[in-house]
């Protein structure tokens, strides 16, 4: 029998970055796996970020996660989103070499320091005094260890569905976790039922590419890491595609819903509301005449194309059916058929915010298993569960991120705080706080907590440093750089770039403020501008223009964190708490907030409640001080 300090079950996007940050802060770690072949693997969409979660992806990169780095390494297209808008939305999505993607975060598993990565199935929980003490795998084997991170992501009793053919299965026909999630109910758990899904894989030697339309890479090919300047690896790029549905796809579609799992009654699982099947789309929204989908590659030397937005769990013959009414695809043939899954998962409700199950001590959970969808959500979750893991093991406060913070503070406190009915997955919507969470300025956010933990080393720190100076420095000396109305071709350029002339002198900070001019237009009114890498300049232009909005919301934070500070007992009794209603004492004893500003989220608890609380809090501090 062998001992650790951390054991980490399942070794997806959650499980990789839980057994990482345990075995980087020095905690002995083992990461149990499936199958070894598939660590980091991508069952669905063979990319990385997209809006929000590429704000996700930066924050865990800030923190000294893996993700950022692994797909800088892997890309094979990358392209800003939202550039059109305001950079609260700017997102980075690549395209990645999902082989690739898996080897090299194999790789970076198998030669960590204090990390051993063992392939065993795990059909047991070893719970002692209401404390999980280890786990006993399919062979009979006990591991123990002092913590415990389940990140099982969709394979809890997974079955994959494909029109009327139902069968035991975790994504891409692997082996479902049975015995685990049957333990999990006899421990006491309940769990709730999801469905999520995947589209087809094409061949993409039987698709004519010159019918649909080509979605260009990205210029600056900027990296994802705040470790890199650009992205540079030996993959060769990869186009992109855009086609869209007709009116002949939605009429096979409609003709085949009797067919259709999702519509006949053969799923009973939750689908993902923001990423519905194509007959869903279709059927809801009759009005449209089409729908956008995007064509991607899976891989540099992969034949497959991945078509985004075509989910669907209709049967084969039909999705061939309906893939032939598209433009290009015409003689497409469908290498992998689209399938739904269903699987098992907890109520994140029964979690405290380190990620840590109330019911079992000792036991956190993370990914795809607490609701959520998305590789990026669930790396989030799993850096942090990790995180908390060693700390708690260290007899450390701690490490909670606010809602202010990250929208990882986001994401954990919606869980914790609001539960899921359906798959969770991140919107910039969700964050009320989106112009200082951008994914520019994650680094400046969070690299130095990343520094504190122990994730962030001492050279990148400084390099961190020395970027922060670098903008402080630009921007003074922007607002120092003076232009004249006299200075030669001023007014001319000016009026070029569709500004306005000037009347008296101006600095180049406050022309940066004007919303048709940007730093690098100004470029050639700039003679002393010195060479600056993209990020610097990013960050310079966005502090400068948006000045204003940003000082407004950091006053609306400054406000909302004084509930926040007002911390709530754990030993807190509602039901003893005079004038509450009944449903806030309920949903406050389930759901155990550490604060008032966490209470004040809880679906079900009124401001009138806060207010309860507020005096309640007040009437015990004058008690303690009587004392």
């Amino acid at each position: 029998m062998r001992e650790y300090d951390v054991i980490v079950v399942g070794t997806g996007h959650a499980g990789c970055e839980a057994a990482l940050a345990a075995a980087r802060m020095g905690a002995k770690t083992l990461a149990l796996t499936v199958d070894l072949d598939n660590i980091a693997l991508m069952p669905c969409n063979p990319a990385i970020g997209g809006p929000a979660k590429s704000h996700i992806v930066r924050e865990i990169d800030a923190l000294g996660g893996e993700m950022a780095k692994n797909i800088d390494k892997t890309c094979i297209q990358i392209r800003m989103l939202n550039t059109g808008k305001g950079p609260a939305v700017h997102a980075l999505r690549a395209q990645a070499d999902k082989k690739m993607y898996h080897i090299e975060m194999k790789k970076v598993l198998e030669e960590q320091e204090n990390l051993d990565v063992r392939q065993a199935m795990v059909e047991e929980l070893i719970v002692e005094d209401n404390a999980v003490t280890g786990v006993k795998i399919k062979t009979g084997i006990v591991f123990k260890a002092k913590k415990i991170i389940l990140t099982t992501g969709t394979f809890l009793k997974g079955e994959i569905i494909i029109g009327d053919t139902r069968y035991s299965s975790g994504p891409h026909n692997q082996f479902p976790s049975n015995a685990l999630s049957d333990n999990l109910k006899e421990i006491g758990f309940k769990l709730f039922r999801f469905k999520t899904g995947t589209p087809p894989r094409v061949d993409k030697r039987t698709i004519d590419f010159s019918k649909l339309e080509l979605q260009p890479e990205f210029e600056d090919k900027i990296a994802f890491s705040f470790e890199n300047d650009s992205i540079e690896n030996n993959l060769q790029r990869q186009d992109c595609w855009i086609v869209h549905t007709n009116e002949d796809t939605h009429k096979v579609i409609l003709n085949n819903l009797d067919r259709s799992p999702m519509f006949n009654g053969d799923i009973h699982g939750e689908g993902p509301r923001y990423c519905p099947s194509i007959e869903t789309k279709v059927y809801r929204f009759q009005h449209k005449d089409r729908h956008k989908l995007f064509v991607e590659p899976e891989g540099e030397y992969i034949y497959e194309m991945y078509l985004s937005g075509f989910s669907t769990s209709l049967p084969v013959d039909v999705q061939v059916e309906m893939l032939r009414t598209l433009p290009g695809f015409e003689q497409a043939e469908i290498i992998r058929p689209a399938y739904a899954i269903e699987y098992d998962c907890i109520d994140p409700t029964t979690l405290k915010p380190t990620l840590e199950t109330k019911m079992i001590k000792n036991l956190y959970t993370a990914g795809q298993l607490n609701g959520t969808s998305g590789y990026e959500e669930a790396g989030g979750q799993g850096l942090m569960a990790g995180i908390n893991a060693v700390l708690a093991i260290q007899g450390k406060d701690p490490f909670i991120l606010k809602r202010s913070e990250a929208y990882i503070g986001v994401l954990i406190d919606d869980l914790v705080t609001k539960g899921t009915h359906e798959p969770y997955r991140m919107l910039t919507s969700r964050a009320e706080y989106r112009l200082v969470l951008r994914q520019d300025n994650a680094d400046l956010r969070l690299t130095k907590l990343g520094y504190e933990i122990g994730l962030i080393s001492e050279e990148r720190y400084q390099k961190f440093l020395d970027k922060k100076e670098a903008i402080k420095e630009e921007i003074e000396r922007l607002e120092n750089t003076e232009i004249y109305p006299t200075d030669e071709g001023v007014q001319e350029y000016l009026v070029k770039l569709g500004s306005t002339e000037i009347n008296n002198k101006v600095t180049l900070a406050k022309l940066i403020k004007r919303p048709e001019l940007s730093y690098k237009a100004l470029a050639e009114l700039d003679q002393d501008r010195p060479r600056l890498p993209y990020s610097v300049r990013e960050e310079v232009e966005i502090q400068l223009k948006y000045e204003g909005y940003i000082k407004k919301q950091q006053e609306q934070i400054k406000k909302q964190q004084e509930l926040e500070n007002k911390s709530l007992p754990e030993d807190i009794d509602y039901n003893e708490v005079k004038s509450l209603r009944l449903e806030a004492k309920e949903k406050l004893n389930e759901i155990r907030p550490l604060s008032l500003g966490q209470a004040g989220r809880i679906s079900g608890v009124s401001p009138a409640d806060i207010s309860v609380l507020t005096i309640y809090l007040e009437q015990l501090e004058r008690s303690k001080g009587r004392d």
